[in-house]
């Protein structure tokens, strides 16, 4: 189950556009956006509904060549933020094989044992993590909750997607466009290590942060939730 957080296009004048069509209120929903340099606008950019394809030029969006280099700065900027974090065994940060990162989350730190509410001492990392977002707008950012096996499926499911909620709206206080957000639970199913012993269960217990390039030509791919 998903929570989409709601999405606000703005769309610019006549600026040197010429007058590409961006009313279909539908588009969004059919298939994401692509997230223009302008809070976060969609810009001269339609679905084309007999091919599928997306056609116009995406205002933001990255070209294929550009990827690696936007996203190696990105790496670099989170790397930096968060290195007390990483030193302290709190976060991980990945490099994934489509230039996505994944950033993985202790529970332990973010959130007390059964809980949806973020720790008051974890705030400070969820600051830095909005600020390098916030800089390099040309992604989507899912956040993804799991728990362990302890109590129901269902019970666990509704747990994580609160808690990717709660790390989701927080990114919003702190100034992350809504519209660039994706949140998703996953409860007990996909585990990263045995539920049989409470050091696995520690490790299952965990939020899953992926921010994924927006491409041009492949736009909607960045709103897809994570398959990994």
């Amino acid at each position: 189950m998903r929570y989409m957080t709601v999405a606000a296009f703005v769309v610019a004048g006549a600026v040197g556009l010429g007058g590409c069509s961006t009313d279909d209120p539908n588009r969004r929903a059919k298939t994401g956006a692509a997230i223009g340099a302008v809070a976060g606008a969609v810009l001269g950019h339609q679905l084309d509904s007999s091919s599928g394809k997306w056609v116009g030029a995406a205002v933001g969006a990255l070209a294929g060549g550009g990827v690696g280099h936007y996203m190696d700065n990105q790496q670099r900027d989170f790397e930096y933020a968060l290195s007390q974090e990483q030193a302290q065994n709190q976060l991980e940060i990945e490099r994934l094989r489509d230039d996505t990162l994944k950033l993985t989350v202790d529970n332990e730190v973010s959130f007390d044992f059964d809980k949806a509410t973020i720790r008051p001492s974890f705030r400070d990392s969820l600051d830095k993590l909005a600020g390098v977002i916030s800089k390099y707008d040309r992604t989507v950012v899912h956040i993804v909750g799991h728990t362990d096996s302890v109590g129901s499926r269902d019970y666990n499911q509704q747990l994580s997607e609160r808690r990717a909620r709660a790390v989701t709206d927080y990114l919003v206080s702190r100034g992350v466009n809504p519209s660039r957000l994706e949140s998703w639970g996953r409860g007990e199913d996909q585990p990263r290590a045995s539920n049989e012993t409470e050091a696995g269960r520690q490790l299952n217990r965990r939020v899953e942060i992926f921010v994924k390039p927006i491409v041009q030509g492949q736009e909607q791919r960045a709103y897809e939730p994570p398959g990994y």
